[in-house]
Protein backbone atom coordinates (compact mmCIF):
# COMPACT_ATOMS: atom_id res chain seq x y z
CA UNK A 1 0.00 0.00 0.00
CA UNK A 2 0.93 3.66 -0.14
CA UNK A 3 2.91 5.14 2.66
CA UNK A 4 2.48 8.73 3.80
CA UNK A 5 0.44 11.31 1.93
CA UNK A 6 1.31 10.19 -1.62
CA UNK A 7 -0.73 9.50 -4.75
CA UNK A 8 -2.18 6.04 -5.11
CA UNK A 9 -0.39 4.49 -8.11
CA UNK A 10 -2.65 3.87 -11.06
CA UNK A 11 -0.20 2.97 -13.85
CA UNK A 12 -1.37 0.35 -16.33
CA UNK A 13 2.07 -0.77 -17.45
CA UNK A 14 2.95 -3.89 -19.35
CA UNK A 15 5.85 -6.03 -18.24
CA UNK A 16 9.17 -4.64 -19.50
CA UNK A 17 7.51 -1.32 -20.37
CA UNK A 18 10.90 0.41 -20.09
CA UNK A 19 11.93 -1.19 -23.39
CA UNK A 20 9.16 0.66 -25.26
CA UNK A 21 9.92 4.17 -24.02
CA UNK A 22 10.74 6.55 -26.87
CA UNK A 23 13.53 8.93 -26.00
CA UNK A 24 13.93 12.39 -27.50
CA UNK A 25 17.55 13.12 -26.66
CA UNK A 26 18.24 13.87 -30.33
CA UNK A 27 15.61 16.63 -30.47
CA UNK A 28 17.93 19.67 -30.15
CA UNK A 29 20.43 18.16 -32.60
CA UNK A 30 17.64 17.44 -35.08
CA UNK A 31 16.43 21.02 -34.79
CA UNK A 32 19.95 22.27 -35.51
CA UNK A 33 20.31 19.89 -38.49
CA UNK A 34 17.05 21.13 -39.98
CA UNK A 35 18.08 24.76 -39.56
CA UNK A 36 21.47 24.19 -41.20
CA UNK A 37 19.84 22.22 -44.03
CA UNK A 38 17.41 25.10 -44.67
CA UNK A 39 20.32 27.55 -44.84
CA UNK A 40 22.27 25.30 -47.22
CA UNK A 41 19.23 24.94 -49.47
CA UNK A 42 18.71 28.71 -49.52
CA UNK A 43 22.33 29.22 -50.61
CA UNK A 44 22.14 26.46 -53.19
CA UNK A 45 19.01 27.71 -54.97
CA UNK A 46 19.91 31.36 -54.36
CA UNK A 47 18.12 33.45 -56.98
CA UNK A 48 14.98 31.39 -56.52
CA UNK A 49 12.79 31.84 -53.43
CA UNK A 50 13.26 29.34 -50.60
CA UNK A 51 9.57 28.65 -50.06
CA UNK A 52 8.98 27.37 -53.57
CA UNK A 53 6.30 28.71 -55.84
CA UNK A 54 4.59 32.07 -55.52
CA UNK A 55 1.81 31.97 -52.94
CA UNK A 56 -1.28 34.17 -52.82
CA UNK A 57 -1.81 36.58 -49.96
CA UNK A 58 -4.82 35.51 -47.91
CA UNK A 59 -6.48 36.68 -44.72
CA UNK A 60 -6.56 34.19 -41.88
CA UNK A 61 -9.86 32.71 -40.83
CA UNK A 62 -11.76 33.37 -37.59
CA UNK A 63 -12.08 36.50 -35.50
CA UNK A 64 -8.63 36.15 -33.99
CA UNK A 65 -6.64 36.00 -37.25
CA UNK A 66 -8.77 37.76 -39.87
CA UNK A 67 -6.90 41.06 -39.56
CA UNK A 68 -3.59 39.38 -40.41
CA UNK A 69 -2.44 38.32 -43.86
CA UNK A 70 -0.39 35.22 -44.59
CA UNK A 71 0.73 33.10 -47.52
CA UNK A 72 -1.98 30.88 -48.98
CA UNK A 73 -1.71 27.47 -50.64
CA UNK A 74 -0.46 28.47 -54.09
CA UNK A 75 -1.15 30.12 -57.43
CA UNK A 76 0.13 27.87 -60.17
CA UNK A 77 -2.28 25.65 -62.06
CA UNK A 78 -1.52 22.47 -60.17
CA UNK A 79 -2.30 24.13 -56.87
CA UNK A 80 -5.33 26.19 -57.82
CA UNK A 81 -7.50 23.11 -57.43
CA UNK A 82 -5.91 21.99 -54.16
CA UNK A 83 -7.29 24.64 -51.82
CA UNK A 84 -10.99 24.08 -52.37
CA UNK A 85 -11.84 26.22 -49.32
CA UNK A 86 -10.45 29.38 -50.87
CA UNK A 87 -12.88 31.91 -52.33
CA UNK A 88 -12.25 35.48 -53.43
CA UNK A 89 -14.98 37.10 -51.38
CA UNK A 90 -13.42 40.56 -51.29
CA UNK A 91 -12.55 42.58 -54.36
CA UNK A 92 -9.58 44.11 -52.52
CA UNK A 93 -8.01 40.70 -51.83
CA UNK A 94 -8.58 39.61 -55.43
CA UNK A 95 -6.95 42.77 -56.79
CA UNK A 96 -3.97 42.35 -54.44
CA UNK A 97 -3.34 38.85 -55.76
CA UNK A 98 -3.89 39.87 -59.39
CA UNK A 99 -1.29 42.61 -58.95
CA UNK A 100 1.04 40.11 -57.29
CA UNK A 101 0.73 37.73 -60.24
CA UNK A 102 1.29 40.54 -62.77
CA UNK A 103 4.46 41.64 -60.97
CA UNK A 104 5.66 38.04 -60.88
CA UNK A 105 4.98 37.52 -64.58
CA UNK A 106 6.77 40.77 -65.46
CA UNK A 107 9.93 39.49 -63.73
CA UNK A 108 9.60 35.96 -65.09
CA UNK A 109 11.92 34.79 -67.87
CA UNK A 110 10.69 31.71 -69.74
CA UNK A 111 13.33 29.83 -71.71
CA UNK A 112 12.27 27.86 -74.78
CA UNK A 113 12.24 24.08 -74.40
CA UNK A 114 14.47 23.71 -77.45
CA UNK A 115 17.02 26.36 -78.36
CA UNK A 116 16.06 28.51 -81.36
CA UNK A 117 12.56 26.96 -81.43
CA UNK A 118 10.50 29.75 -79.91
CA UNK A 119 6.85 29.31 -79.02
CA UNK A 120 4.17 31.67 -77.80
CA UNK A 121 4.74 32.58 -74.15
CA UNK A 122 8.54 32.36 -74.29
CA UNK A 123 10.52 35.45 -73.33
CA UNK A 124 12.13 37.74 -75.89
CA UNK A 125 15.71 36.90 -76.98
CA UNK A 126 17.05 40.09 -75.31
CA UNK A 127 15.64 38.98 -71.94
CA UNK A 128 17.10 35.51 -72.41
CA UNK A 129 20.57 36.94 -73.08
CA UNK A 130 20.50 39.06 -69.91
CA UNK A 131 19.24 36.12 -67.82
CA UNK A 132 22.07 33.92 -69.09
CA UNK A 133 24.61 36.57 -68.15
CA UNK A 134 23.20 36.72 -64.64
CA UNK A 135 23.49 32.95 -64.31
CA UNK A 136 27.10 33.00 -65.56
CA UNK A 137 27.93 35.71 -63.04
CA UNK A 138 26.42 33.70 -60.20
CA UNK A 139 28.34 30.59 -61.29
CA UNK A 140 31.60 32.56 -61.44
CA UNK A 141 31.07 34.01 -57.97
CA UNK A 142 30.29 30.56 -56.56
CA UNK A 143 33.50 29.19 -58.14
CA UNK A 144 35.53 32.09 -56.74
CA UNK A 145 34.09 31.47 -53.29
CA UNK A 146 34.99 27.79 -53.58
CA UNK A 147 38.62 28.43 -54.60
CA UNK A 148 39.41 31.40 -52.35
CA UNK A 149 41.50 29.39 -49.84
CA UNK A 150 43.58 27.61 -52.49
CA UNK A 151 44.27 30.87 -54.30
CA UNK A 152 45.39 32.59 -51.09
CA UNK A 153 47.72 29.69 -50.34
CA UNK A 154 49.23 29.82 -53.84
CA UNK A 155 49.69 33.59 -53.59
CA UNK A 156 51.45 33.19 -50.23
CA UNK A 157 53.73 30.48 -51.67
CA UNK A 158 54.55 32.63 -54.71
CA UNK A 159 55.38 35.56 -52.41
CA UNK A 160 57.61 33.27 -50.36
CA UNK A 161 59.43 32.13 -53.51
CA UNK A 162 60.05 35.74 -54.58
CA UNK A 163 61.67 36.59 -51.25
CA UNK A 164 64.23 33.79 -51.64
Amino acid sequence: MVKHNNVIPNGHFKKHWQNYVKRWFNQPARKERRRVARQKKAVKIFPRPTNGYLHPIVHGQTLKYNMKVRAGKGFFFGRIKVDHRRKNRSLEGLQTNVQRLKTFKAKLVVFPRRARKFKAGDSAPEELASATQAYDKLRLERTNQHHVGVRQKRAAEAEKEEKK
